[in-house]
């Protein structure tokens, strides 16, 4: 990712995927955002493969508004690489994330960064209109979201601002930007909403598909796996082991009692019993197996941070002392040369 610039204040990522129709009204748009507002910014239009000239459209825009950069994508790698690509040449102290479609519009981007400017880290935008079918799925999505994550926000898979900072420390993986917000208020950012104005699409097609629907509610379970279970999986883990096994040895009981006491033998009991007390000591061992997991990358992470704070040092001066140390061994070499 690209150190920020201090003469640039926000970097507007809109990726876009077959949206060739949409590129010059949104780029007017943008640059009448910018006029009026004499915000200091960037757009990073990332083409995700597109197979329409929406590359070509937009490299055309480049040349008539000096804030616009062009990325593409050979291929569609979709939305979350895209924005991935996006940030890591973004050079603003506060990202957006803006689609194509011409749904929202860029009059509306001021709203999340007063927002930010008022102390929040991360702004979502809260859909204001019609927008079919997909609006009963996204609010069964969201319902479930805020239930889950326990997090005070009616729309997470909109329009967001977040500073800089979050999409530093925040992993993005395959289909997880609809958790940039979730995973930001996980490690104490403060969150917060605007409402935002969605329009009719006027031009190209709905990437919505059926599928998006079953995918993103194992996203969810995924997430949320992420987030709680996986900090402490042993209680997780171990707690089922020790379920297990308890009911192993209440089967085993009434198993050897049926035997003594009515003189019955019920081979099926063997079996749940043998079936049970695996299960709960293999559940516990991956539970240990995840300790030692989590132990090594927290390990990893703290040498990575370790690295990162040695590379500022030196950046900030850690160089010349370096220098220093390093010239009594060029002369102690060159005495021995002699």
């Amino acid at each position: 990712m690209k150190r920020a610039n201090r003469n640039t204040k926000v970097s507007v990522v809109v990726p876009a995927y077959n949206e060739v129709e949409n590129i010059p009204p949104l780029m007017e748009e943008f640059s009448r955002m910018f006029s009026l507002t004499r915000m200091s910014g960037e757009v990073i239009l990332v083409d995700d493969g597109s197979t329409d000239g929406t590359f070509l459209k937009a490299k055309e825009c480049q040349e008539k508004y000096p804030f616009l950069r062009v990325v593409a994508h050979k291929r569609n790698l979709g939305l979350t690489q895209a924005l991935m690509t996006g940030f890591s040449r973004a050079r603003g102290k506060i990202f957006v994330f803006w689609p194509a479609d011409l749904q929202y519009l860029p009059r509306d981007v001021p709203k999340l960064i007063e927002r930010i400017d008022n102390g929040y880290d991360v702004v979502c935008g809260w859909k204001q209109g019609s927008y079919g079918i997909k609006r009963l799925v996204s609010f069964i999505y969201n319902l479930l979201s805020r239930l889950i994550f326990r997090i005070k926000v009616h729309d997470l898979n909109s329009v967001k601002a977040f500073r800089r900072e979050v999409a530093e420390e925040v992993p993005l993986r395959k289909d997880w930007h609809r958790y940039i917000v979730v995973m930001a208020a996980d490690k104490g950012y403060k969150v917060g909403e605007v409402k935002v104005k969605l329009y009719p699409r006027r031009f190209g097609q709905s990437k919505f598909g059926f599928w998006r629907i079953p995918i993103g509610f194992l996203d969810l379970l995924s997430v949320k796996f992420q987030l709680s279970f996986m900090k402490k999986p042993l209680l997780f883990f171990g707690f089922l082991g020790l379920l297990l096994i308890f009911l192993g040895i209440v089967t085993g009981g009434v198993a050897v009692y049926l035997r003594i006491a009515k003189n019955e033998g019920l081979r099926p009991l063997l079996y749940l019993v043998i079936l049970l007390v695996l299960s709960g000591i293999s559940f516990f061992a991956l539970g240990f197996l995840a300790e030692a997991i989590i132990g090594v990358k927290d390990e990893l992470r703290s040498l990575l941070q370790n690295i990162s704070t040695r590379d500022r040092t030196k950046m900030t001066g850690g160089s010349k002392f370096n220098r220093t140390r390093s010239f009594p061994q060029r002369k102690e070499r060159t005495e021995n040369q002699k």
